[in-house]
C-alpha cells in the first residue's frame, strides 16, 4: 500500500501543483489525504482570490469524489494537545490520525521538529517530496504531467510550459530535473 501523505492547503491552492499531486497520487505514487478543516481553509483562499465559488464547491466536489479515502475526520480532539503553530493544528492532527507518513507544505516553519518528531509525521517541502516521487517513479512522473499539459485547454499545453508553471507555484527544482530527463529520453517541448 502506498504510504499516507497530508496535503496542506497551501499545496493544493496553485491549481497546476493540486493537478500534479493529484494525479500522482492518481496514479498510485501515494495515498493522498487532507481533511475537511484543509478544504475548507482552501475553499475560502479560493473564493477570496476572486474564484466563483461554484466553482471551487465543484472542485472540493471533484477532489473528494476521485478521492473518497483522502478526508481525514475524528481528528478534533488531538489539536489542544498539539505544539506546532496554532493555525496549523487541525493539519498535523489529521496527519496523526490517519497516521500519514509526511505532511506536504511550504510552511515548514510551523511545524517545528519537536511538534512532529514524537508522532514520526516527516513535513516536506513540494519541491523535495516531488523530487522523492520522481526518483521512486520517474517514468510514471514524467508520462503524467506529459498528460497533464496535454489534457489542458488553456496554457500551459506543452511540458515546457508546464514545468514553467510548476517552476512559479514554488517546485523549481523539480520542474528543471524532469526538464533534464524529459530531453534526456527525447521528449520534445511539442509533446
Amino acid at each position: 500500500m502506498p504510504f499516507a501523505v497530508v496535503l496542506d492547503t497551501c499545496v493544493i491552492y496553485p491549481a497546476h501543483l493540486r493537478d500534479t499531486l493529484l494525479r500522482l497520487a492518481e496514479r498510485g505514487l501515494y495515498r493522498v489525504l487532507w481533511s475537511p478543516d484543509i478544504i475548507e481553509e482552501l475553499h475560502r483562499n479560493l473564493v477570496k482570490s476572486g474564484i466563483d465559488k461554484r466553482h471551487v464547491e465543484r472542485l472540493a466536489a471533484e477532489m473528494n469524489g476521485a478521492f473518497p479515502d483522502a478526508s481525514v475526520t475524528g481528528y478534533a480532539s488531538l489539536i489542544e494537545g498539539l505544539t506546532c503553530d496554532p493555525k496549523d493544528r487541525h493539519v498535523l492532527a489529521a496527519a496523526v490520525r490517519a497516521n500519514a507518513s509526511c505532511i506536504v507544505t511550504f510552511n515548514t516553519i510551523d511545524f517545528p521538529a519537536a511538534s512532529v518528531d514524537p508522532f514520526e509525521v516527516e513535513v516536506i517541502e513540494p519541491d523535495t517530496f516531488l523530487l522523492d516521487q520522481l526518483d521512486l517513479a520517474p517514468g510514471a512522473v514524467l508520462d503524467e504531467l506529459v498528460r497533464q499539459a496535454a489534457a489542458n485547454r488553456r496554457e500551459p499545453k506543452t511540458l515546457r510550459r508546464m514545468l514553467d508553471a510548476l517552476a512559479k507555484a514554488g517546485v523549481p527544482l523539480f520542474a528543471d530535473k524532469v526538464w533534464r530527463r524529459a530531453l534526456l529520453k527525447g521528449v520534445s517541448d511539442a509533446t
